[in-house]
C-alpha cells in the first residue's frame, strides 16, 4: 500500500485525556511512539510541542462529541488536521484499547485512508453556535407556550379557539389579567385589542372557565419563562447581526430564493459556510446534508432507499424552507413538488425539493449570482411529448378514445 505521509499522528480523544501516536518513517523503518496527555490547555500545548518535535505534518482525530474541538483549536495552524467520522475508521473487532485506536488512526492517515469531515473556519463555527442556540431557545419558547395552553384547557379557558397567538397583545393581556385574579369573562373580553376572528359572544363564552390558584401560579411561572426566553432571543439576534457583517452579501443572495428568509439564510451560511470549494460538487453537499437516498445494495437488490443520516440542523431548516417555497405560485419548486407528490408521496417530494434548494444554494454561493426561477411550466416544456402521452393514457383510462393531431 502506498505511503502518503512519512510523519503523521493519530489522536484518540476523550474527555480527560488524549492518546497520541506519532508515526515516523525513516529509511523504510517505521517507528511508532505513543503518549497520553491531559485535555487541559497546558496538556494540549504539551501535545502540540511533542508533535512538532517529532516532525509531524498531518494529524487525524475522531469526531467524538465536542471533545475534539479544544484539541482542534490548539493544533490548528500548526499541522494539517483531519477530522474523521468515527463510523468510517472503525478498527478490526477484537482487543480494543485507547493505544490501539491511536495507532490504527495513525496507520490509516499514513496511507491516505481517512476522508476528512467538513470543519468550517472559526468565524463560521461561532455563528453556527449562535444560530443553533437561537433555535433551541425558540423551541423552548414554543414548549412553554404549549404548557400555557395545557393549563388553560385544564381551567376550561378556550383562549386558543378565539385568539391566534396567545402571546400576542390580546392574548397576553388576558393572561396577565387571569394571573392577577380576574375571572369575569366580560371584563376579560374587554382587554382584547384589534380584530379577532371570533364574535363578542363567542369570545365571552371562551373566557368563561374555572380558574384555580394553582392555574394562576403555573401561568405566571410560564409567562416569566417566556419573557426571559424572548429577551435571550433578542440579545442573540443582535449578536448574530454583528457576526453576519462579513457574510452579509452571501445571506442577501440566498434570500432571493423562494422560501428562504433572513434567518434561514443565516442558518444556511452558518452550517455550510460560504466557500463551496470544500465540496467537489453539489451532489457531495446534498449527500453530506443527508438529503439523498442511502446506498444500501446487496446481491443486486436495493435493500433500503431511506435518506442518509446527515446534518440534522441543516436538514430540518431546509425542509421547513421547502414547505414555504412550494406555496409560491408558478415556481419551479412548486411544480417539482406536485410532479413528485403523486408518484412518491408528499414527504419524499418535499425532501426532493429541499435537495434542489440546497443544490441551488451551492451554485449561488459558488458564483455569487442570485436565484433564477425556471418557472412552473419548466417540466411541461422539457417533457412536452412525454406529457402528451401521459395525458392520452389518462383519458384512455377513463374509457375515452383519443385521437391526437398536431396543431397548425
Amino acid at each position: 500500500m502506498e505511503l502518503m505521509h512519512n510523519r503523521c499522528a493519530g489522536l484518540d480523544v476523550h474527555q480527560r485525556t488524549v492518546v497520541a501516536c506519532a508515526r515516523v518513517v525513516e529509511d523504510d523503518k517505521v517507528t511508532e511512539e505513543v503518549r497520553t496527555f491531559e485535555t487541559t490547555t497546558t496538556g494540549l500545548l504539551e501535545l502540540s510541542a511533542w508533535l512538532e518535535s517529532k516532525g509531524c505534518t498531518h494529524v487525524a482525530m475522531e469526531a467524538t462529541g465536542v471533545y475534539w474541538k479544544p484539541v482542534w483549536h490548539i493544533l490548528e495552524g500548526h499541522f494539517e488536521l483531519l477530522l474523521a467520522n468515527a463510523a468510517h475508521i472503525k478498527n478490526v473487532p477484537g482487543r480494543k484499547t485507547d493505544v490501539k485506536d491511536a495507532v490504527w488512526i495513525a496507520d490509516l492517515l499514513a496511507h491516505g485512508l481517512i476522508r476528512g469531515s467538513f470543519v468550517p473556519p472559526t468565524p463560521i463555527q461561532d455563528m453556527r453556535a449562535l444560530m443553533r442556540t437561537r433555535k433551541q431557545l425558540v423551541r423552548e419558547l414554543a414548549r412553554n407556550t404549549q404548557r400555557i395552553q395545557k393549563t388553560l384547557e385544564d381551567a376550561n379557558i378556550k383562549l386558543t379557539t378565539v385568539v391566534t397567538d396567545i402571546l400576542g397583545k390580546s392574548g397576553r393581556a388576558v393572561l396577565d389579567a387571569l394571573v392577577a385574579g380576574e375571572t369575569d369573562p366580560h371584563k376579560l373580553a374587554e382587554l382584547t385589542r384589534g380584530r379577532l376572528k371570533a364574535p363578542r359572544e363567542k369570545l365571552v363564552e371562551a373566557l368563561r372557565g374555572h380558574v384555580r390558584d394553582d392555574h394562576r401560579f403555573l401561568i405566571k411561572l410560564h409567562l416569566e419563562q417566556v419573557d426571559s426566553l424572548q429577551k435571550a432571543v433578542r440579545e442573540l439576534e443582535a449578536r448574530v447581526g454583528e457576526k453576519l457583517d462579513p457574510f452579509r452579501n452571501n445571506v442577501a443572495i440566498l434570500t432571493t430564493m423562494p422560501g428562504i428568509s433572513d434567518t434561514a439564510a443565516a442558518v444556511l451560511v452558518s452550517e455550510i459556510g460560504y466557500d463551496m470549494g470544500r465540496f467537489p460538487t453539489a451532489a457531495h453537499l446534498v449527500s453530506w446534508a443527508g438529503l439523498c437516498p442511502r446506498s444500501d445494495e446487496s446481491a443486486g437488490k436495493r435493500r433500503s432507499s431511506r435518506i442518509r443520516y446527515g446534518a440534522p440542523w441543516l436538514k430540518t431548516t431546509l425542509v421547513q424552507c421547502a414547505w414555504a417555497a412550494i406555496r409560491t405560485k408558478d415556481s419551479y419548486l412548486r411544480a417539482q413538488f406536485h410532479r413528485l407528490k403523486s408518484r412518491v408521496g408528499p414527504m419524499k417530494a418535499i425532501i426532493a425539493v429541499a435537495a434542489s434548494m440546497l443544490t441551488a444554494a451551492f451554485h449561488m454561493l459558488s458564483t455569487g449570482s442570485e436565484y433564477k426561477d425556471l418557472g412552473g411550466a419548466h417540466f411541461d416544456r422539457r417533457d412536452h411529448a412525454k406529457l402528451a402521452k401521459r395525458l392520452v393514457r389518462r383519458l384512455e383510462g377513463l374509457g375515452l378514445k383519443v385521437t391526437v393531431e398536431q396543431a397548425a
